[in-house]
Formats: structure tokens, sequence, C-alpha cells
């Protein structure tokens, strides 16, 4: 079987050549050839222009395609994956049309794996380890109100007046800006148009307690029944979020004040032309580390003192090896072609897993990536 990885961008490399030392079967597709042949030539000769229909003429029973591309390619990679009755694992957030190929996948035995990176993807793992733990403990009770916070951010290492660094192109960040989110704060749903109008502050338990700025993400409702919250139970807060350095929202004043007022295709152009500069301007310097901060929490309180409360805390830093965000990123997506490989995940659409077995031993690999990871027990 064959493991057909599609993209070999900033983010993809640690985990493909991952695979590849693991003496997998992989053939490498990139629109580039010579990028690729940069980034995993001294491993491979399995190099390919990326192109779908040539990818289809080399696709077979029980291969996996791996997509690391921009995400209009998921859905079309994820259909010619299943027309071939082999597997797909990506790293993106699931969107409604990859959860309307379930049923089809389910039909032909194969798995679609998204969700499975840093944020989505790390966070999910430690979420479900936090909901086990918590099910498991005497503190454990149907009546107590739950409050769960999972805040993540690439931030820079070394601090610039920006409070900001890009790993790849800013057009992505500049049209998150753009998006509404939805949360609960004080058993009620929070609705929000813009990021800005919801920044909070976050003490982060690190090892030098630190604290972040933080802002509701997209929509964090339905990851509660993905996370398995009981419909009966009290749940005071729940957020997804994204974490960013001290000041970061000074330093972007004027940033949001211009998104704010861009709409159409004029709009587009602008963000693009600011994207550009962003990039010119604050993009990470050769050599120069990134970092990753990611906190999952969860408090359980009864009669407003806390019962139990715990929360994962990773703290990780671009190193001579690469990017945190690099490893972060593409290792678990490599995690989850051996777990499909292994016939460990299902036939269907799935996000990171939830099984037990598979959390613990992936969280064991992670714990390699990162210079610190650690559950802080706030009660115990």
């Amino acid at each position: 079987m064959t493991i057909h990885w599609c993209g070999t961008g900033l983010s993809a490399i640690p985990g493909l050549r991952r695979l590849i030392k693991a003496g997998q079967d992989v053939t490498v597709w990139n629109r580039t050839v010579d990028k690729a042949r940069d980034a995993v030539g001294d491993l491979t000769d399995k190099i390919h222009a990326f192109d779908i229909d040539t990818l289809a003429t080399q696709l077979a029973k029980g291969d996996v395609v791996v997509s690391m591309l921009p995400g209009d390619w998921h859905v079309p990679l994820a259909e010619l994956a299943i027309s071939r009755q082999a597997h797909f694992v990506s790293s993106s957030y699931i969107a409604p049309e990859m959860r309307a190929l379930d049923e089809a996948a389910r039909n032909a035995g194969v798995a679609l794996v998204n969700e499975v990176g840093l944020d989505p993807g790390i966070d999910h793992l430690m979420a479900h380890a936090l909901i086990d733990d918590y099910r498991a403990s005497d503190a454990f009770d149907a009546e107590n109100h739950l409050s769960f916070t999972s805040y993540c951010g690439g931030v820079p290492k070394i601090a610039n007046p920006f409070r900001y660094k890009f790993s790849w192109s800013p057009l992505g960040v500049l049209k998150a800006l753009r998006s509404p989110s939805r949360s609960i704060r004080d058993y009620s749903q929070l609705q929000v148009d813009r990021p800005w109008d919801a920044i909070s502050s976050y003490d982060a338990p690190l090892p030098t307690p630190e604290t972040f700025e933080v802002y509701p993400n997209r929509d964090s409702v339905p990851f509660m029944k993905q996370y398995h919250f009981e419909d009966h139970w009290p749940v005071k807060e729940f957020v997804r979020g994204t974490l960013r350095l001290n000041g970061w929202a000074d330093a972007w004043s004027g940033v949001f004040a211009e998104v704010e007022t861009l709409s159409g295709p004029e709009g587009d152009a602008r963000l693009k032309e600011m994207s550009d500069q962003f990039w010119a301007e604050n993009a990470y310097d050769e050599g120069e580390p990134d970092r990753v901060v990611l906190c999952v929490g969860l408090k359980a309180e009864k009669d407003g003192s806390p019962v139990w409360h715990k929360t994962y805390v990773m703290d990780a830093w671009g190193d001579a090896h690469g990017s945190a965000m690099a490893r972060l990123v593409s290792v678990p997506v490599s995690l989850a072609v051996q777990a499909v490989l292994n016939g460990n995940i299902p036939a269907g659409v799935h996000a990171a897993p939830s099984d037990p077995g598979l959390v613990q031993a992936w969280m064991a690999e992670i714990d390699k990536l990162a210079q610190h990871l650690a559950i802080q027990d706030h009660v115990g």
C-alpha cells in the first residue's frame, strides 16, 4: 500500500520525512518538483508534479492520499480516494462538503480522516483525554457545572513590535479576522462578528506563568458533541480560541480598523496587498525560532467551588531541525496515516481519534515534539 503525500509546504515536511524514514512506501506529489526535491530528495526519488488526473492513474485500493494542499483540494482528493477504495488524511477542519462524503466512504470501506494537525488535532486529543480522566474521577457528577477552554497560537519566540510573525502567507490570518465566532459564556451562547470584539486575558499555567490575549475562534458549540459532552450537563463556558502575545490587539488596531471597512472584490484585493506587505515586513528570518503555545483545560464546579480542574499545557519552539509549527502540524498527520494503514480508524469521515489507546499513543509521540508538555492539576 502506497502513501500519496500531496504538498510539501513549510508545514508538511517533518511528518513526511518521518514516514519515509520509517520505511513506508511514499510517493510525493507537489506542484513544484524542485521544492519537493529540496525537502525530501535526500530520502526518496519518488517525487512527481502534482496533477490529480495523473494521481488517479497511480492510486490503488488500500492506498492513502494525504492532502497538505490548499483547502480547495481536500474534497476532490477525498472523492478520488473513495472512487479507488483508498483512504484520505488531512489536517484541516471538516467542511460540510467533506462531512457529506461519510456514507460514500463507509460504503467503500475507507476512512477519511481530518483535523489531525495541531489545532485542530492535538487540541482534540487533549480534550478527549481530559473528558475521559474527569469521567473516571471520584469528582464526576452529571450535575457539576463545567468550563472548557482551548487556546492555541503560533507566536514569535522573540517578540517583535507587531507582536506576531508569519510562517506562511498572512492572507489566511487576515481573512480569519473577518469571520464570526460562537461559543458559550456564562451558560449562554456568545456570538461575535469580529475577533477583536471578544479579546480577553488568559493566564497560561506555564512553568513561568505568562499572560496572553485570547479570543474565540470559529464555532465552538458543535465540538461539545465531538468531545462527548452530555446534553444534560450544565456548561458554564465552552470556547475554542486563538492565543496571541500581550500587546497584539494594540499593535493590530489599525489592521482591525481597515479590515472592518473591506468588502467585495476591492476588499479582497486590498487584503492581498496587506498580506504581501506583512509578509515582507514580518516573516520569520532564516533560522529564527517560532513558538507554539497550546492550553486545553476542563474545570468542574459544585456549589460554586472547583472539585476537578486540569489543564494540558504545551510550549514548543523552533530549533535546528525546523519550526515548531511544522512538526506539530505534520507529525500528527503522519500518526493518522499509520493508524489508517494499521486499521485503527473505521470507515467514514472522522476527526482526531477519541479512542483512549490511540489518544495516549499519539500523545506519547507528541511529547517528543514539545520542549514542555504537562498536565496541571489545579485542585489536587
